[in-house]
């Protein structure tokens, strides 16, 4: 090998390291619970019956900036060697029953395992679990169905025909739970907002699974706006 590709070699193997640091070097988790009747418009878009509950999006790994950790990749090398997104998915024969309920892929026409495998390639295997996928889903799970993150009663209202004010909201969850959430909409036509999403952040510590709830550092996200005059939609189950 001459000097030139040798140097090239070490630049590159350079790069790839400040880029793994990168990856890994990340703040808090976002736990991202979707309400089915406002994600699912129109809707013949969505598998029937429509969930009557908050099912899961996902558990993200965030910079302390508030951008998600890139999907591991070769810009990403975020653990040496993760588990990889075919072999993830055959791991969750256990626990399978609990997430085909609660952590569906709303989405007519497509399996669930399709939406299992994106969430670990996106966010999974830069987690803290890189080569236990069982315990990332079913930590997630867990902290999804625990009575600490139910978003009703983080909420403190009832899905209704009359739209709240997004402070409302936030301030309820501020008051229920200790801490800010992220709260993401979703806007039809006319510029009606329709609350999409509500998302729990939690301090990233040394054990799994995260439990030290903080306040998210953007409230508001997709097409929420601001949250001191606009109203958002709640809608009941269909």
């Amino acid at each position: 090998m001459g000097i030139k590709q040798f140097i090239g070699y070490a630049l590159a193997v350079l790069a790839s390291l400040v880029v793994s640091a990168q990856g890994s070097d990340f703040a808090f988790y976002k736990l991202s619970l979707i309400w089915p009747t406002s994600a699912c418009y129109p809707l013949a878009n969505c598998k029937t019956p429509i969930p009557t509950f908050f099912t899961i999006h996902g558990l993200w790994p965030t910079f302390a900036n508030d951008t998600a950790v890139p999907a591991y990749g070769p810009n990403n090398r975020c653990h040496a060697n993760p588990v990889g997104p075919d072999a993830a998915v055959a791991k969750l024969t256990p626990i399978q029953d609990r997430l085909n309920q609660r952590w569906p892929n709303l989405r007519a026409g497509v399996d669930n395992s399709v939406f299992w495998r994106h969430e670990w390639q996106n966010h999974g295997m830069c987690s803290d679990y890189p080569q236990d996928p069982l315990s990332y889903f079913n930590d997630t799970l867990n902290l999804a169905t625990s009575t600490k993150f139910d978003p009703f009663k983080a909420l403190g209202v009832q899905p209704s025909n009359t739209p709240y004010l997004l402070n409302t909201l936030l301030q309820n969850v501020y008051k229920n739970v200790g801490a800010y959430p992220q709260i993401s909409c979703s806007q039809r036509t006319g510029g009606a907002l329709y609350l999409r999403e509500i998302r729990f952040c939690l301090t990233r510590t040394n054990k799994t699974p995260p439990s030290v709830v903080q306040s998210c550092p953007t409230r508001v996200a997709g097409g929420c706006r601001d949250p001191l005059t606009n109203n958002v939609h709640f809608p009941p189950a269909s």
